[in-house]
């Protein structure tokens, strides 16, 4: 697809830094080169010149590398300035290649917009560099890596494929069904086919939730009575003073999160109000907010004081949780010490660093069993899912013997393969293309 203007934008990170790299696309590309860079340059191969303004002045020098269309990230002719990276030169270079006739600051995302409407990518690989772009973890850049790389959207061709096959049986057997060259009776193999997509399918929805951790966070919410430790647990964890820790109970009024690394995993830990009868109006609030966020954690410890234990209610009996006994410190070399964290799944000290690493481990360990295997083909995005969940309903609409003729429940398969079609962008998609390339930084 050709477009009328070219586009121009800092494609690396945030100013100042040692080198930013400037890009822009489209027809304009190979004259804005030669024009600045002052002589034509290789096509693939990184030239270092000076570059200079239409009027002769210099900008600044660098590396430029030039890739001509089709053979590029967008499709289009594609060039690269590799400037120092001082926020004064970098503007005056995107000043002076705007001012060229043709050429527009880029909006969010669309080098990427004109790479899938050119077919350099489909509309999952794109889902998968905003991803890859956003990674914090190695399993989120693992998880990227892989989408980018075509698996996932290889995965529902496949499945569109095998409807377009079964669909073409089935209608041949239906237009055909005298003539010697059509097999006889396609019916029960093409169902059986279509039986156990569905099966795939369901199997490959169930794996969203794990998908969900990779991309978001594991999610662990700290609960216990006022003065349990569960700042002094937050902090500890955070390696900061990120809460607040007094011996005046109720000092946490609002949920507070720190987002931690463990075994190349995000977890997300919460730390949440003191849970207790008769709070203030304000700290009730908070105390509401700790029971609702407790719900939608993938792992909740409960933390009590070994020396004054509290009671905090009823938990969500669904949520997997740990009980912690904390201040162990205080108990060490007693008596009942032994006694006592016998009770607790772990004993802490925040003091010392007792039980710490051990449970940091735990935490770990439990956020990787959620996953499964990272190289798991996953639906990324909820998108996938709603659509992928149509076309079940559609084939188990296709799979369904009744009175129906052949001849709807071939048109079931046609409305589940254009489903399969959607999620990869052949088909129907321009209605969410805003939505998804907003997600991307300009630039990329």
């Amino acid at each position: 697809m050709l477009f009328s203007e070219s586009i121009v934008a800092l494609s690396s990170g945030r100013l100042p830094a040692g080198v930013a790299v400037i890009r822009i696309s489209g027809r304009q590309s190979r004259f804005v080169v030669e024009t600045i860079a002052g002589s034509t340059v290789p096509d693939r191969v990184a030239t270092c010149r000076k570059f200079r303004a239409p009027d002769g002045s210099v900008l600044d020098s660098g590396l430029v590398v030039f890739f001509a269309g089709p053979a590029s990230f967008t499709g289009e002719d594609v060039a690269e300035f590799h400037v120092h990276g001082g926020r004064a030169v970098v503007a005056k270079m995107l000043e002076t290649i705007a001012d060229f006739d043709g050429v527009r600051h880029a909006e969010p995302g669309e080098f990427t917009r004109r790479a899938f409407l050119n077919g350099k990518v489909d509309l999952v690989e794109t889902e998968a560099l905003a991803d890859l772009v956003n990674a914090e973890t190695e399993a989120q850049r693992r998880f990227a890596i892989r989408n980018a790389e075509g698996v996932q959207s290889e995965l529902y061709l496949g499945w569109r494929r095998r409807l377009i096959h079964a669909r073409a049986m089935i209608e041949a057997e239906i237009d055909f069904a005298d003539e010697d060259d059509v097999p006889g009776s396609v019916a029960d193999t093409v169902w059986a086919d279509v039986r156990a997509m569905i099966g795939e399918i369901e199997r490959h929805v169930d794996g969203f939730r794990a998908a969900e951790i990779i991309r978001d966070g594991f999610e662990v919410v700290i609960l216990g009575a006022p003065n349990a430790g569960k700042s002094s647990l937050f902090n500890a964890l955070a390696r900061r003073d990120a809460a607040i820790v007094t011996d005046e109970p109720g000092t946490t009024r609002d949920l507070l999160e720190v987002v931690l690394d463990l075994k190349g995993l995000r977890v997300r830990v919460v730390d949440t109000a003191g849970l207790r009868e008769g709070p203030g109006k304000v700290e009730a609030i908070g105390i509401e907010k700790a029971r609702t966020k407790a719900h939608s954690a993938d792992l909740l410890l409960l933390l009590e004081d070994m020396l004054d234990p509290a009671a905090v209610g009823a938990m969500p009996a669904d949520i997997p949780a740990l009980r912690i006994g904390t201040k162990f410190d205080l108990l060490q070399g007693k008596p009942q010490a032994a006694s006592l964290a016998a009770r607790y799944d772990f004993v802490i000290s925040t003091r010392d660093g007792t039980g710490l690493a051990e449970l940091l481990e735990e935490i770990g360990r439990r956020a990787t069993g959620q996953i499964g295997q990272v190289g798991d083909i996953l639906p990324s995005r909820l998108r996938h899912v709603e659509i992928l969940n149509e076309t079940r309903g559609f084939l188990l609409a296709a799979a369904k013997q009744d009175e129906r003729g052949q001849e709807l429940r071939a048109e079931e398969l046609r409305l589940a393969a254009d489903r399969l079609g959607r999620i990869v962008g052949a088909v129907g998609v321009e209605d969410m293309l805003d939505v998804i390339f907003s997600q991307f930084c300009i630039g990329k």
